[in-house]
């Protein structure tokens, strides 16, 4: 099995990339979080997981240790293969994905691609014992609501997920959501999540 791959990046597509491995290029398939990492003419080195089928081999490569983990635990998952996973990966962190396991949340889990309800409780079912609540996390920060929240963090949760699905990261996201909060110096109860969503679209929209 090939563990990673080092090498320059030649090629970059929606969904894999080309790295030439001393001659050698390897189409590698990459979520976008892995993605937006990478650079045409960079050395790169990617953790790698080879899928094998009947009818094909592909490779399947992560900027972290972590990404590369969580994609291992989701394959576990009945149901879930290798398009999912990156699907996932794609949209969420690993850091938050292990929050909404650890907190039964079966909602934020449909709002993936390619999970619907029963697969979300399945990933909770099989994951739920392997995973736990990182001690650096934040829900608030985040955007998402603890065990107990008001429904004001559900809306800030919602929004999150919302601007994701959209292509923002979470690390872009974050940010915007605090400056538009202390800009219209509301609380998070005075905001819908529809102006929410409107103000960091125009926020992003700025830069």
């Amino acid at each position: 099995m090939i563990g990673y791959v080092k090498g320059i990046v030649t090629h970059l597509f929606t969904d894999n990339c080309f790295i030439d491995v001393q001659g050698v290029g390897y189409r590698v398939f990459i979520p976008n979080s892995t993605r937006q990492k990478l650079a045409v003419g960079q050395p790169a080195t990617l953790f790698t997981y080879l899928n094998v089928r009947e009818d094909a081999l592909t490779l399947h490569g992560f900027y972290t240790q972590e990404e590369y983990e969580l994609f291992l635990s989701l394959i576990s998952v009945s149901g879930i293969g290798p398009k999912v996973a990156a699907g996932v990966l794609s949209t969420i962190t690993p850091q938050n994905f292990r929050s909404a396991v650890s907190t039964n949340n079966a909602a934020m889990l449909t709002k993936l691609p390619g999970v619907g309800k029963k697969t979300a409780e399945r990933i909770i079912l099989e994951l739920k014992d392997k995973m736990g609540i990182s001690t650096d996390f934040d829900p608030a920060i985040a955007g998402q609501p603890a065990a107990g929240t008001s429904p004001e963090g559900d809306i800030m949760q919602e929004a999150v997920q919302a601007l994701a699905a959209l292509g923002y990261n979470h690390a872009e996201i974050t940010p915007v959501i605090k400056k538009i909060y202390e800009r219209e110096g509301k609380a998070q109860s005075a905001l819908s999540l529809e102006q929410l969503i409107r103000f960091a679209l125009k926020e992003f929209g700025r830069r």
